[in-house]
């Protein structure tokens, strides 16, 4: 439902937009201000650790397709040898 009003399509989108929020945040925040850097470090760390996990998911689908293109590329190699007529006596 999130995702519909902000149009956003993925979690690290979402992240993103969050993480720019904060830093116009933290140009607003007073140096003396000690309960809003706090709260804004908690909020910028919350968001540093999401950022780590759709990294780290994203690194999982890249692997998996890898693997997918190396499956599809010795099934193609397969087919190719398995029309290839054998030559005897070499």
């Amino acid at each position: 439902m999130a995702e519909a009003k902000t149009g956003a399509r993925e979690p690290g989108e979402l992240l993103l937009r969050r993480l720019k929020r904060l830093t116009v945040r933290a140009r607003a925040v007073k140096a003396d201000d000690r309960a809003q850097l706090i709260a804004l470090v908690d909020d910028l760390e919350t968001v540093r650790l999401g950022l780590q996990r759709e990294c780290e998911r994203l690194d999982e689908q890249l692997k998996l397709a890898a693997r997918r293109v190396m499956a599809f590329n010795a099934y193609a190699r397969n087919g190719r040898s398995a029309r290839v007529p054998h030559r005897r006596g070499q």
